[in-house]
């Protein structure tokens, strides 16, 4: 079989999918992580299925990529790591509590918490993000499609808008690649 036609049409999907990605959010994103960083604050990242692997590279890439030759560390959390706890909270209340239950063990007003969801729906997501507006946190989507109700609800998004979800799980692969690359790039500097 030849899938040459159909991996141009998915390539040319993703460098399409690209140009649309707002350059202004994603800098807002890299200047509210430094921010993050220089207070050392926490940066709670949460997500579902593929979301929930780029949580976890996300906090890989922050915590020892970015910070390892720099001073000042970033203190990324994924709340998706943890299986036993996220079992547990799934089990005794239910799975939208998954991400909200260690929020309300280790959430300090002023800390990070990043939700990464294609669709912008996911409800224990969602919860995660609606604590940490309710308790003095900062609050960032990720988001593909439409962008959902994670969208609407963060104070800051970076949105891919794209209705197809590996494209969309691509490019916040992508977005979280981009900002390790300036941030070793710049370190400190700035």
């Amino acid at each position: 079989m030849n899938y040459i036609q159909d991996i141009e049409h998915y390539f040319s999907k993703v460098k399409d999918t690209i140009d649309k990605i707002s350059k202004e959010d994603l800098n807002t994103l890299l200047n509210l992580l430094n921010k993050a960083r220089d207070e050392g604050r926490f940066v709670f990242v949460c997500g579902n299925g593929g979301s929930a692997s780029t949580a976890s590279h996300y906090c890989c890439d922050f915590n020892k990529g970015i910070s390892s030759g720099q001073q000042s560390k970033f203190r990324f959390v994924c709340l998706s790591d943890n299986v036993p706890s996220m079992m547990a909270f799934a089990n005794d209340f239910s799975y939208e509590e998954i991400f909200v239950g260690p929020l309300r063990n280790l959430f300090n007003p002023g800390d990070y918490v990043i939700g990464i969801s294609g669709s912008g729906n996911s409800e224990n997501v969602i919860r995660a993000l609606r604590y940490a507006n309710d308790h003095g946190g900062i609050t960032i989507g990720i988001t593909g499609y439409d962008g959902g109700v994670v969208r609407r609800i963060s104070q800051y998004n970076v949105h891919v808008p794209v209705m197809d979800m590996q494209v969309s799980e691509d490019m916040h692969l992508m977005i979280n690649h981009c900002m390790m690359s300036l941030l070793c790039k710049y370190g400190e500097e700035r």
